[in-house]
């Protein structure tokens, strides 16, 4: 596989190593997201988000992924949360801009449809479950309720919005049910990193244990893999 060229399809960081991170990465074709606007409660002021996704952006950030304030989707605030999201989107200039709906935290599947159509019309290319800090994170029906969304807003407008699953995915087989979801559900075109990425930093580790049980008919043991 050494000459497949297989990388991450971004290197997400926080604000203050975007700079390190761009400079390390330069030449290696893996863009520099950054976690912007207070991730990841997003509970400071909307001035200071906006702000903090500027300073990214100048310092090289080809990706912005932003918290939506949860308490517009509690209270049922759709119009604050298009205006929030609008300024995130125009913010980031020609940046690639993910919505993290923090869906352990708006509770319900209908909030999180909701809260998914209103970031896809306020100019979201993505939208993302969770922060990974939520007690929960990425689930089936969650994914299946934000899929069916990108759905409904394709089929309206002809744009084609991606899905990040974040948080929880920690095993090779639940990449594949996402995956089996994505592919039931919108087709062979979202399988596509443009269109589908997994947010899963303690994904590598069981990725290396499945390679070594394929080669050696025995699986190895967490710590002897650098993402354990």
């Amino acid at each position: 596989m050494a000459d497949r060229r297989i990388t991450t399809g971004a290197i997400c960081v926080y604000h203050r190593f975007v700079a390190t991170a761009v400079e390390a990465l330069a030449g290696s074709g893996v863009p520099v997201a950054a976690v912007s606007t207070g991730f990841p409660a997003g509970l400071v002021p909307h001035d200071v988000k906006l702000r903090e996704i500027a300073a990214s952006v100048a310092d090289g950030a080809a990706e912005i992924d932003i918290v939506i304030t949860r308490e517009h989707v509690l209270t049922g605030n759709w119009p604050a949360l298009f205006a929030e999201m609008r300024d995130f989107r125009e913010a980031c200039g020609t940046a690639h801009v993910k919505a993290i709906l923090a869906t352990g935290d708006i509770k319900t599947l209908v909030n999180v449809q909701r809260a998914s159509l209103v970031c896809m019309m306020a100019g979201a290319d993505f939208i993302k479950t969770s922060t990974g800090k939520e007690t929960v994170n990425a689930t089936p029906l969650v994914t299946l309720a934000m899929i069916r969304a990108i759905r409904a807003y394709h089929d309206r407008t002809g744009i084609l919005v991606g899905y990040k699953p974040a948080g929880g995915i920690s095993t090779a087989k639940a990449v594949l049910e996402q995956q089996v979801l994505m592919r039931e559900e919108l087709g062979r075109r979202w399988l596509e990193p443009d269109l589908f990425r997994v947010g899963a930093s303690s994904l590598l580790a069981d990725i290396e244990r499945q390679l070594e049980h394929h080669v050696t008919g025995r699986y190895s043991a967490f710590h002897r893999h650098a993402a354990g």
